[in-house]
């Protein structure tokens, strides 16, 4: 049943669709406004498309790939260690300050 309405949907979308005439004029050197974009985008997307590989082509090598590996576990363990530190220095403050407060609860707390 649904097969069935589909088709005649779709018959009568091809109908439509022969009968569909544009009459509205297209804009002066629209073709070439159209071809100078494809151009651009071609040529955007083959720049980026050529970096890649290189780069792709570049890490396949094992001693560069494993130098890579390396300074990135090494970006990883210095952003941990200083997360760490941040986190550490702030508990600090933190105990320091309620340590203070309770051998003298009338002592003035700094922020």
């Amino acid at each position: 049943m649904k097969s069935q309405q589909f088709d005649q949907n779709d018959e009568s979308l091809s109908r439509v669709l022969r009968e569909w005439r544009v009459e509205t004029p297209l804009p002066p050197r629209f073709q070439e406004a159209v071809w100078r974009r494809i151009e651009l985008n071609d040529n955007q997307s083959s720049n980026w498309t050529l970096l890649l590989s290189r780069l792709l082509g570049a890490i396949a090598k094992p001693s560069l790939a494993m130098s890579y590996l390396m300074v990135l576990l090494l970006a990883g363990i210095l952003a941990g260690y200083w997360q760490a530190q941040i986190a550490n220095t702030r508990a600090e403050e933190q105990l320091s300050a309620r340590y203070v407060q309770v051998v003298d609860p009338y002592q003035t707390l700094h922020h």
